[in-house]
């Protein structure tokens, strides 16, 4: 029998129990129910709304429960419905009538909501970790390759010389803001919704602020309504997540590029890479791959839960117990790239000379090339004009701006010197980038620093 069953002659049907059952999945929070349910049992007994020593016995009955819950001895049956009410049901069991009165002066709407934030807080923070460990390779490779320079490109076209230590500290960045933004998420739902009851409060005298305080929630939720029917926190997590895998798969993009033969910039590990069925000299990408691909599932629980959301009116609806798969999968799904990620980008080995290759085709200092002019006192424009035509006659004729003579670079001015072949080197190139931000390498240690400032600040 149905715990709310009293209002109706007969069962539900047996297809409607296993449509509206949420048990298979949001049994993954019976930690959250059990410790929210004993810090609301504490406030009942605190506030004389039950007995002090019945508080104290649901209390003890919930210890015994979760430990059983832990080690797997109790069940999650589908005729449970949702953990709130396998856990209320077992506790029935276990202490009689004393475990009906749990239950005062909350509802499974105000109880859901808590669960579901507290075993959010849970997931942000752990996530939140797993990016940090992610930033701490980035910055060693960083550090490891300040002077190993490989090409920049726009459109996929080589366009400017920079380094492997420049470019990591470009997804670092990335990264950091994602781990801000996640934090930002944390810090908007650390409010506690229990005791909004099922929609406008109760009016037993409940001490809200004393349960937040056990639960370690920052603040109460401030009106009723919102407490128990808005999702946002979610949707801020999800589109969170979903940005993090964007830049994770940009990330997987460019490895992928790199690990092809037309690039071969990197090796990656074996651990990492598998096979082909039928060609035996393969080795696949396919970690990057996959991150790629699971961008996309991430992408869908966020449009997922958007639509859900859309046209609910308040309060609570049925249509919101599909906020939990959403959202699981998600996180599920970030959990599980990000460490893999972590070891096949930590563990690659980089083709150096191959990278300094690619940047020295490409006129990739052709920018280099007409800065020098403007130092000579041309203007940019007309600089502009004369470099695109230097390149149009090395492309002509089979040569770099490297190999050009004097003779040939007087051809089209006479502003040229010798000293222009040290300023167009590709050393040179990165070197003189000394703009805030940049590919040289005072400017990337600055970078790795503040980086490395902010790794620091988590601890």
């Amino acid at each position: 029998m149905k715990l709310w069953s009293g209002r109706f002659d007969k069962n539900t049907d047996q297809l409607v129990d296993q449509l509206n059952a949420s048990i298979s999945f949001d049994q993954r929070m019976f930690r959250e129910d059990i410790t929210g349910s004993m810090a609301h049992a504490k406030m009942l007994g605190r506030q004389n709304i039950i007995a002090p020593e019945e508080a104290e016995k649901i209390i003890t009955a919930l210890q015994g429960i979760l430990a059983d819950m832990e080690e797997g001895k109790i069940p999650f049956l589908i005729s449970d419905e949702d953990i709130h009410m396998c856990v209320e049901a077992e506790l029935t069991r276990r202490i009689g009538d004393t475990g009906k009165r749990l239950h005062t002066a909350r509802s499974r709407n105000d109880q859901v909501a808590l669960d579901f934030r507290m075993y959010m807080k849970k997931e942000v923070q752990e996530i939140r970790g797993l990016i940090l460990d992610l930033l701490e390779v980035l910055v060693k490779l960083a550090e490891n390759n300040l002077d190993t320079i490989m090409p920049a490109y726009t459109h996929l076209q080589r366009a400017q010389p920079s380094t492997f230590g420049h470019y990591m500290m470009a997804y670092a960045n990335m990264l950091k803001r994602d781990v801000t933004r996640l934090e930002d998420c944390y810090e908007r739902m650390d409010e506690l919704p229990l005791g909004s009851g099922a929609l406008t409060g109760t009016t037993y005298p409940i001490d809200r602020h004393f349960v937040a305080e056990q639960l370690g929630f920052a603040r109460v939720c401030e009106n009723s309504l919102d407490g128990v029917s808005d999702r946002d926190y979610c949707i801020e997590i999800l589109s969170a997540l979903s940005t993090l895998m964007m830049h994770l798969s940009r990330f997987s993009e460019e490895i992928i590029m790199w690990c092809s033969w037309e690039f071969k910039f990197v090796e990656l590990d074996d651990a990492y890479s598998t096979g082909s069925s039928i060609m035996p000299q393969k080795k696949n990408p396919d970690i990057a791959e996959l991150v790629r691909g699971k961008t996309g599932r991430v992408y869908g629980s966020l449009m997922g839960f958007l639509t859900i959301m859309k046209a609910l009116p308040l309060a609570y609806n049925k249509d919101m117990q599909e906020d939990k798969e959403q959202v699981f999968d998600a996180v599920d799904t970030v959990k599980a790239c990000l460490p893999v990620f972590t070891a096949m980008v930590d563990t690659m080995t980089l083709n150096k000379e191959n990278m300094r290759q690619a940047a020295s085709r490409g006129f990739i200092n052709a920018t280099d090339c007409a800065d020098y002019m403007v130092k000579k006192g041309l203007p940019f424009r007309d600089a502009y004009t004369v470099v695109g035509k230097l390149v149009n006659y090395c492309i002509a004729n089979g040569k770099t701006l490297e190999t050009l003579s004097l003779d040939e670079y007087h051809q089209l001015s006479p502003i040229f010197e010798e000293d222009v072949y040290e300023a167009i080197k590709l050393e040179t190139c990165v070197s003189m980038r000394l703009s805030f931000g940049g590919p040289s390498k005072p400017s990337v240690l600055k970078q790795i620093e503040s980086i490395k400032g902010f790794l620091e600040s988590k601890k």
